[in-house]
């Protein structure tokens, strides 16, 4: 290959990797990723889970699908997200793993608005699937109900974060309660071990969530069709 060819073929591939980067690039869309990680979503749910109008939402999902991280189904008029493929996820995953590596200010931030994280035991999927399988513990899926229906760890029992203080007392006694939710900066778990411990629980989070769980190989059930 002659220098010219070659300058011009790096050019072109590192431009095409890029497309990627620019496509992560921006906060909005990263958390877009992270809510279609656990189930399939209309652009005004998405906007109503995210604060954005739905103009701003669609053109974040465009950017996204743009770059074949994202893709749409059609039922009738109604348009549905979801992402691309697992490999999607996995690199969202990467790119968090690493800003907490590298980023002193990712700590800084989870301790100024998670005053007491730090109190609280979080399991690894390894430790929690260890103790599913000694039968000790009771696992709660406090993400909102569909979210539970598109995937759940097994064994889990819904109970959405919004319905924990009116059931709460139906949990039976004599166990921990370990509470997951959507990933590790979901205040969901914090906010229901919070509530359990009030209530008189021994109560941890799971350091991750549905997604993490997921792409750790674990198996997933599925209650929705």
């Amino acid at each position: 290959m002659k220098i010219e060819a070659k300058r011009a073929f790096k050019d072109e591939i590192y431009e095409q990797f890029a497309r990627i980067g620019k496509a992560f690039s921006s906060a909005s869309r990263l958390e877009l990723i992270d809510l279609l990680a656990q189930r399939e979503r209309r652009v005004d749910d998405l906007a109503e889970e995210t604060g954005m109008s739905v103009a701003n939402t669609s053109r974040h999902l465009q950017v996204l699908r743009r770059e074949r991280l994202v893709q749409r189904r059609k039922d009738g008029t109604r348009a549905f997200y979801t992402l691309a493929d697992p490999s999607v996820y996995r690199a969202w995953r990467a790119l968090r793993a690493l800003a907490e590596t590298r980023l002193a200010e990712v700590e800084t931030t989870v301790q100024h608005y998670l005053t007491d994280r730090a109190s609280m035991t979080a399991l690894s999927a390894e430790e929690l699937k260890t103790r599913l399988e000694r039968d000790d513990v009771i696992l709660l899926d406090v993400r909102p109900e569909p979210e539970y229906d598109a995937g759940h760890i097994p064994g889990a029992r819904s109970l959405p974060i919004d319905e924990l203080a009116a059931h709460i007392e139906a949990l039976p006694g004599g166990h921990e309660v370990v509470a997951y939710c959507r990933g590790p900066y979901c205040v969901y778990s914090d906010e229901a071990v919070r509530r359990l411990r009030d209530r008189g629980y021994e109560a941890h989070r799971l350091a991750g969530g549905l997604p993490d769980w997921a792409a750790a190989g674990h198996p997933v059930e599925r209650t929705a069709a």
